[in-house]
């Protein structure tokens, strides 16, 4: 077992570093060939100086500026939110352009998983139908169709509209006799229905709505999605036809069956319902003949969140994603870093990588447009670490973001997009999106994402109703605390038991088991579907 570090320093122009495990004032700790005095108790994840600081001196982290001196700080001495203030670097462009080395991935260009292969050349990690309204106003109505399809197909509930699938799974099964018979026959054992509810469509600004049809249209299009229900009111800002038009621009050539019904066109409840339960058990029954077949790991679309992030998120878990990441674009894959007010500070780095000089500037633009919305609301992008955060030894965002964006690796960035478009190229993408767990979440899915990888140091049970959430805890106190929502535990790079090229190796492994279909997130398991959009206000 390798001996536990109590000091790190993690880009070798750092002026300071991080404290592995608790440390006492007075202890003398050797760290590369020098002794250092610890001025006072620090707890793991906390920073120390590892130079003296004068007020207004450049605080490096990263090898980026996360940070300046509020005041003094003697070598060995704690960073706090009393003595460190939020400061990065302005970025005008591009400098230079980074070359990159793909690592060798000759241990996995023949390897493949098994997924749900769509007209359009999509593969999905799930195979869902689902069920979601236009506007608010028909969010009762979807919880009905909830209730009768998962009831019934899972479990006995009695229900006028759930007896008439009944009668229709009965149909299929030979007529058989009893409750329990039919749902033994495990009818629709190759697809699951989901349900999406949301307070938009209406009211706002139009803008609003617009968005909104994108983001959901990203939903339809998803390679996990085999076909959808779409329930509308009539008078709704966000219209049908906006909706169809959103459809068209992602995919205009798309075969996939959208059942779409508007209330105030058909009727009554009973009338609308009835055909909805009608037509959607016959689409569910073909959209449950589609089996899972070997895709390349090319078709892998995976989206890189963090929440809930610790100051060992930066050091463990976000760079094995960013390893990770490097091992899909290298086999022709796809992933997808969003979060921008958790960009901030490792600005030049993003733009000098951009493939396309106007992929840079589209990036610069969009972050540029993000922080003057925060600005003009009060804020800042120095408002966005969390208590939590903050507690955990995050205390700015510009050392927050240095963290964060370790998840995209060192590859190329092929694209930027802004929120509510469907990514199609390859390789290392950026989305622009909030840092909000959810509504990131919710946007890298309705971009495209088949399966979304989230670490945490303190704990989120952030799931998402279309696609598989993998969570991966920066810390093992974390893994075993809350061992019913982490899926894999990046501590050991902490302790020094493991690397993070073989944390990697086991990540990716472990990406083609849920890809497959062979395991089951914790989030999947937990039944954690959320889903919020952003409305493109004031959201960190």
């Amino acid at each position: 077992m390798a001996t536990q570090k109590k000091l790190i320093k993690v880009h070798p122009t750092d002026n300071v570093a991080v404290a592995l495990v608790n440390l006492t004032a007075g202890e003398v700790i050797d760290f590369e060939g020098e002794s250092v005095t610890v001025e006072s108790d620090v707890k793991m994840k906390h920073k120390i100086a590892m130079v003296p600081f004068n007020v207004g001196d450049r605080i490096i982290m990263y090898g980026v500026l996360v940070g300046k001196a509020s005041a003094r700080i003697e070598r060995g001495g704690l960073l706090s939110t009393a003595n460190v203030k939020h400061e990065s670097d302005k970025v005008t462009g591009k400098t230079e352009t980074i070359g990159w080395t793909a690592p060798n991935v000759d241990k996995w260009k023949d390897r493949t998983w098994q997924g749900y292969h769509r007209e359009d050349g999509q593969v999905g990690t799930e195979n869902v139908w689902l069920f979601f309204p236009l506007v608010f106003c028909e969010n009762r109505n979807i919880e009905i169709l909830k209730d009768i399809f998962e009831k019934e197909l899972m479990k006995p509930k009695e229900n006028d509209y759930q007896l008439l699938l009944r009668s229709l799974v009965k149909s299929e099964t030979g007529g058989a006799g009893n409750q329990e018979a039919s749902n033994d026959a495990n009818l629709f054992n190759n697809i699951e229905v989901k349900f999406i509810t949301h307070q938009g469509g209406c009211g706002g600004i139009r803008q609003d709505s617009h968005s909104l049809a994108k983001l959901l249209a990203g939903y339809v299009n998803n390679p996990n999605v085999a076909g959808a229900t779409v329930l509308s009111l009539g008078c709704q800002n966000l219209q049908i036809q906006i909706f169809k038009d959103a459809l068209d621009a992602i995919n205009p050539n798309s075969k996939k069956p959208v059942l779409i019904y508007d209330q105030q066109s058909i009727g009554t409840i009973e009338t609308m319902l009835s055909s909805v339960v009608k037509d959607t058990f016959e689409a569910i029954k073909k959209a449950n003949e589609i089996k899972r077949e070997p895709a390349p790991l090319s078709k892998l679309r995976i989206g890189l969140e963090c929440g809930g992030s610790d100051g060992f998120s930066g050091i463990s878990a976000n760079p094995t994603l960013g390893v990770t990441s490097d091992l899909l674009a290298a086999l022709g894959g796809t992933t997808i870093l969003s979060e921008f007010p958790e960009l901030c500070g490792v600005e030049q780095e993003l733009v000098n990588r951009c493939v396309e000089d106007e992929s840079g500037k589209r990036f610069l633009d969009l972050m540029q447009w993000y922080e003057k919305t925060v600005v003009d609301a009060g804020s800042g992008f120095d408002m966005n670490p969390s208590p939590g955060n903050i507690k955990d030894g995050l205390i700015t965002d510009a050392m927050k973001s240095a963290g964060a964006a370790k998840k995209g690796g060192t590859s190329p960035i092929t694209g930027v997009f802004d929120y509510g478009e469907y990514i199609t190229k390859p390789g290392l993408t950026l989305l622009c999106t909030p840092g909000n767990d959810v509504e990131c979440t919710t946007a890298m899915v309705g971009s495209g994402a088949n399966m979304v990888l989230f670490t945490t140091g303190l704990g989120t049970p952030t799931g998402n109703p279309i696609a598989p959430v993998v969570k991966i805890s920066s810390n093992t106190q974390l893994a075993n605390k809350m061992s019913d929502i982490i899926d894999i535990d990046t501590g050991g790079i902490i302790t020094g038991e493991k690397s993070i090229d073989e944390m990697a190796d086991e990540m990716l492994e472990f990406i083609i088991d849920v890809a497959s279909g062979t395991v089951k997130t914790k989030a999947a398991l937990l039944n954690q579907n959320d889903f919020i959009p952003w409305k493109r206000g004031v959201s960190l």
